[in-house]
């Protein structure tokens, strides 16, 4: 695997296969690759696709486009208006990334979830969720310290960008960064 992909066109699926650090599957979701710029690839989750993990299921209520950055330690997931719930910027601190072409039009997109979220939410502003999970994991999973000091570090440098909504985390509306992948993503 490798941390570009090779190949893509817009239109390939794209399977993003989430797992966590000791191994376990976490998050799978489809998607379909829109293409890329200065700070990624682009992938448009679209309104109905079926997610899982071990023990959760459902079908997604609205679009979102996916963010897997050139580098960092992160993968960022946009919604708009569209989206019934209170999330507009959801950022998964995440590890190892890779991509694997299955076959010619499908590929995978591989990461490690690191337990950490930095969220853009209309009713709660921009916060950083789930520290208590990263404690317990980071214990229980044995995350070395050279690992748990660059995701903290990781955490702050992305929750100041979306608090102070630098590029590509300039907001959902009309004029944003993400605004033309869900253009491409409905087109």
């Amino acid at each position: 695997m490798t941390r570009h992909p090779e190949g893509l066109q817009p239109g390939d699926l794209v399977v993003a296969r989430n797992r966590k650090w000791d191994g376990t599957a976490h998050w799978v979701v489809p998607g379909r690759y829109l293409g890329e710029d200065i700070h990624g690839w682009w992938v448009f989750q679209g309104r109905n696709e079926f997610c899982s993990r071990p023990g959760a299921a459902f079908y997604t209520a609205s679009d979102a486009v996916l963010l897997v950055p050139r580098s960092g330690d992160y993968v960022a997931t946009f919604y708009d208006d569209s989206y019934p719930g209170d999330f507009r910027i959801y950022i998964d601190l995440a590890l190892d990334h890779g991509w694997k072409t299955i076959r010619d039009g499908v590929a995978e997109f591989h990461m490690i979830d690191m337990d950490l979220d930095v969220i853009r939410s209309t009713k709660h502003g921009v916060f950083v969720d789930d520290e208590d999970e990263f404690e317990e994991r980071r214990l229980s999973m044995g995350y070395p310290e050279h690992t748990v000091a660059a995701i903290r570090g990781e955490t702050g440098r992305l929750y100041q960008e979306v608090l102070t909504q630098q590029e590509p985390f300039d907001g959902t509306g009309p004029a944003s960064t993400c605004a033309a992948w869900f253009g491409k993503g409905r087109a």
